[in-house]
């Protein structure tokens, strides 16, 4: 797993509306990555509810965030619409992306759970892996933010 240091890897995913979202484009400001496995598991709803939850402290830090698995746009706008998440799902649909950020798989299986702050230079400034602790990655988040002030 990429850690603290190493370069934002180069990726353009798209967002639920098909819109995509270029690494090398959100340059200039802090970002926040946060891989999930699936919409609406029970983790993963928790997990995205806590950073729609903190939304405000995020934005007030300058920084964008962005929820990435690999359901298709159609099930990230549900998901969204139902849980009233402010910010963009995007779609890595085979995994290319996870496996760029070298997000480890749970008992070999599962798609990971890992959490990438990125400065405005496009360097990971903090990572964050825990599969079964959904709600830390916005602590970890957050912390890491105002840290790089």
């Amino acid at each position: 797993m990429l850690h603290a240091g190493d370069a934002c890897p180069d990726f353009s995913l798209p967002d639920a509306a098909g819109m995509p979202v270029e690494a090398r484009a959100l340059r200039g400001r802090p970002f926040v990555l946060f891989f999930y496995p699936k919409d609406d598991t029970p983790g993963c709803t928790a997990e995205a509810c806590a950073f729609r939850d903190e939304y405000r402290a995020f934005v007030d830090a300058g920084a964008e965030v962005f929820g990435v698995s690999s359901d298709d746009g159609a099930s990230h706008a549900r998901f969204a619409g139902r849980h009233g998440l402010p910010f963009r799902l995007l779609s890595d649909a085979g995994g290319a992306v996870r496996r760029a950020f070298g997000v480890p798989a749970t008992l070999g299986v599962l798609p990971g759970r890992a959490t990438f702050v990125i400065d405005a230079n496009g360097t990971i400034v903090h990572a964050f892996n825990a599969q079964f602790l959904p709600k830390a990655h916005v602590v970890e988040a957050l912390a890491a933010l105002r840290a790089a002030g």
